[in-house]
């Protein structure tokens, strides 16, 4: 990978740029501004959901930027209330109109369970994984896939899927790389894509990860998106200034060593954000 504009080649066939901006709370002040930024940034794949509230404020930045939008590579979830085969097709219609769109590149179901405790997510799964692959074989969707899935999710899907989920988002940096699940995506040729892939506070006053960063040249979260890229992983980083916007694209230029690869890979968790997809909410937020 050479640029933010070099792909991964999904499962399907499909290209998946191999950095993207992730639009989570990137529209708090009800406003199109950040996202419009991060389009002039360059910016060309954005992360959104429905749960996330963004969907309309980057359809509205797309549509002020004149940018065609066959150049954009555009991502959207399904929340937890949104699941189940009728449900699916009707969140996806809805983030359609929202994004003022035709087609989405990518879509994906955000979660296992709907809930804490579910016992019967196996069957919801599948049944919401039918409607995806419905929605991919109209044409309407280039890819589907999944997100915070655990192996022993996605192998559910396996059982009798059509299609096989082409990409599982989940929290990805170093702290919580979440080992297991990265070698059996990419076992099962299953592109892994982070969110938080700069992880918190926590990660950006590590002293370690400062003095590491120091010796590259680069900041904190450059080292830490630069690690997800050397590792296959195509990372989501958020900002909401433009130099940090640009400065997280910077990450082509330099490249890890290996026993630096083994220590960001191997320190105490950190920065985690205390969601699990079977045990819920840790710490009273989601996203």
């Amino acid at each position: 990978m050479k640029n933010m504009y070099d792909c991964y080649t999904l499962n399907n066939g499909v290209k998946n740029p191999c950095l993207g901006y992730g639009t989570y709370k990137a529209a708090d002040g009800k406003s199109a501004d950040i996202i419009e930024m991060a389009i002039e940034a360059g910016y060309r794949y954005f992360d959104t959901a429905s749960f996330y509230g963004t969907e309309e404020y980057l359809a509205e930045a797309i549509r002020r930027s004149g940018v065609p939008r066959k150049e954009f590579f555009i991502t959207s979830k399904a929340w937890k209330t949104q699941m189940g085969y009728e449900n699916v097709k009707k969140a996806f219609r809805q983030s359609l109109e929202m994004l003022e769109t035709d087609y989405l590149d990518l879509y994906l179901i955000h979660w296992p369970l709907p809930e804490e405790g579910y016992e019967d997510w196996k069957q919801l799964d599948k049944e919401t994984w039918k409607g995806l692959e419905e929605l991919y074989e109209e044409g309407k969707v280039r890819a589907i896939g999944v997100s915070n899935f655990l192996p022993h999710h996605i192998d559910n899907l396996l059982e009798d899927c059509r299609v096989r989920p082409a990409v599982d988002q989940i929290e990805f940096h170093p702290g919580y790389t979440q080992e297991m699940t990265v070698r059996y995506c990419q076992e099962k040729g299953i592109l892994v894509q982070a969110w938080s892939p700069i992880g918190r506070r926590a990660l950006l006053d590590n002293e370690m990860l400062q003095e590491m960063a120091g010796r590259y040249g680069v900041s904190v979260a450059q080292l830490c998106i630069r690690y997800a890229i050397q590792r296959g992983v195509v990372p989501l980083p958020k900002s909401s200034a433009m130099e940090r916007m640009k400065q997280n694209q910077d990450v082509f230029g330099f490249e890890i060593e290996e026993e630096d690869m083994y220590r960001l890979g191997t320190i105490p968790q950190t920065g985690w954000s205390g969601q699990h997809p079977d045990t819920g909410s840790i710490r009273g937020s989601e996203r």
